[in-house]
């Protein structure tokens, strides 16, 4: 017998597996002799008041086993004597659209010019400690593309772009938790991500797909208007009718390059600022009203605030429980991101707060044509790190001195390992950025209720929110219009904006590459 229960719960109960089930036996009022099993198809926290509760969406089964689940992983099989596609960069659009092609009967060929998780480890690793940047293996270059050491936050609005179960689905295939099939806003956590990657790696190679790293693509190869491969660092061409350019947001290089190769593209309006720190202890007393956090999750937030004239200014990537890491991908910039460890057990929450930009705010850079956008970031960033002195650690200032116009005489403690100087970032970041940043402060100080205070510490600069450069391609083929068979892909194309939707266009173009070689 299976039935359908939808249950409101103290967290108490809701998170702790033994009254959970003395719970569900109650209100079915089932006998001693029944045996039952249940699984939680949906959980979300209401903190909207007192008491907070936990909203439960269960199927139950009675006298009778869970549904199996099919392993994703049978639909995978042998293409490594497949006509082959090229993917470049391994981030979530590629590595999905690599899935894709092989469940679709074609063979993946990544090219990515980062190393493995497991060599990144030490990149990462020098940033902090020797404030080293590798231009090609840092956290966002690499297996598993800038989300892999960034987090891992699942929650998308971008649900009309694709199945977001299917990509769940083939994450917890891979070694990802349960818990994403049903939590509001799913999380893997920077701790356990890179093993999910590794095993969507496995499964590549295990059906005779290729994935080449430390392979730089500098050019591509083509004939008249029809791609034909690509070429790497090293002069060598790699041959394909088809090609998935995946590159993430930061491949400044893959823009220069196109746009040397006169193949067309567009400004891209994106949002910069800063990041925020807090204590995880005062934004759970916020958020959940004063009451003991317990067995909730860490709380987190998502603010956003219109302002006078055009645009806004919102909270970006929140991370509850988190860190924050040096993002940078040349030496010569400092920028700052965010992740949080599965567990969310740092004494840390921080977030961007960002203000979106356009092209009138990258005028200065119209030599520059549609790749002003990333110019002006790019000034941004080495205007931060000369204020720290050419290192990565991060210009700063308290919350209320930035409010205030006050030099910080000292700051508090932070969770960025490579360590913070006091600056006035009114000297970093554009006036109508900085004012803007001010005015969301003030705005979001009155829905939260102490979140203003000179304990949280901003930390300069935050730029890489999304891709400052749109790739264009024709909506019915996904194909550039000027290049038959180039397929740009994902959130270095401008067409995602996190590891879901990023996914959901990996796929969508393995779709679509799909039907370019059968009417070909």
């Amino acid at each position: 017998m299976h039935k359908s229960l939808n249950l409101s719960l103290s967290p108490q109960t809701a998170y702790d597996s033994s009254l959970l089930y003395d719970t569900i036996t109650g209100k079915l009022k089932l006998s001693s002799a029944q045996h039952l099993t249940y699984q939680v198809k949906r959980r979300s926290v209401d903190a909207r008041k007192v008491p907070i509760k936990v909203h439960l969406a269960i199927d139950v089964f009675i006298d009778e086993p869970l549904p199996a689940r099919p392993d994703y992983r049978d639909k995978l099989g042998d293409v490594s004597r497949a006509r082959p596609a090229i993917i470049v960069g391994a981030g979530p659009a590629g590595l999905f659209a690599a899935l894709k092609l092989i469940e679709i009967g074609i063979k993946p060929i990544i090219m990515e010019r980062g190393k493995d998780v497991q060599s990144r480890r030490r990149d990462l690793a020098a940033i902090t400690k020797n404030h080293q940047v590798n231009p090609e293996s840092n956290y966002c270059f690499g297996e598993g593309g800038a989300g892999t050491y960034s987090d891992g936050k699942l929650y998308t609005r971008a649900k009309k772009r694709g199945d977001v179960n299917h990509i769940l689905d083939i994450l917890v295939a891979h070694g990802a938790p349960q818990e994403i099939l049903f939590d509001a806003h799913p999380h893997i956590g920077t701790n356990k991500l890179p093993k999910v990657v590794r095993e969507i790696r496995n499964s590549i190679l295990q059906c005779g797909g290729e994935i080449n790293f430390s392979t730089k693509i500098t050019g591509l190869v083509r004939e008249a208007r029809k791609i034909k491969g690509v070429i790497d660092q090293n002069g060598d061409r790699h041959l394909a009718n088809a090609v998935i350019l995946a590159t993430g947001h930061s491949a400044r290089d893959i823009y220069e390059m196109l746009q040397a190769e006169r193949i067309s593209l567009e400004q891209k309006p994106f949002a910069v600022g800063v990041r925020v720190e807090h204590s995880q202890q005062l934004i759970d007393k916020i958020q959940y009203h004063g009451c003991q956090r317990g067995l909730l999750p860490a709380a987190s937030y998502s603010l956003a605030h219109q302002l006078k004239g055009a645009g806004g200014v919102f909270s970006f990537c929140m991370c509850p429980g988190g860190f924050i890491v040096p993002a940078a991908t040349n030496p010569g910039e400092v920028v700052v991101n965010g992740m949080s460890p599965s567990r969310r057990d740092s004494r840390f929450a921080n977030s961007g707060i960002v203000v979106s930009v356009s092209s009138e705010d990258f005028s200065g850079f119209d030599q520059h044509g549609p790749l002003a956008g990333m110019y002006f970031q790019r000034a941004l960033e080495q205007r931060a790190c000369e204020a720290a002195g050419g290192t990565q650690t991060a210009p700063a200032q308290r919350l209320m001195d930035f409010i205030n116009g006050a030099q910080s005489m000292d700051l508090p403690q932070s969770s960025y390992q490579p360590g913070t100087c006091s600056q006035s970032l009114r000297d970093i970041l554009p006036e109508q950025i900085a004012r803007g940043i001010k005015q969301g402060f003030l705005a979001f100080g009155k829905k939260m209720k102490g979140f203003l205070t000179n304990e949280a510490v901003l930390l300069a600069v935050e730029s890489r929110t999304s891709a400052p450069v749109k790739i264009p391609r024709d909506p019915e083929s996904l194909q550039h219009p000027q290049v038959e068979g180039l397929f740009p892909c994902g959130e270095g194309a401008g067409y995602a904006g996190g590891i879901m939707s990023a996914a959901m266009d990996g796929i969508k173009c393995a779709n679509a590459l799909f039907n370019y070689h059968e009417n070909r």
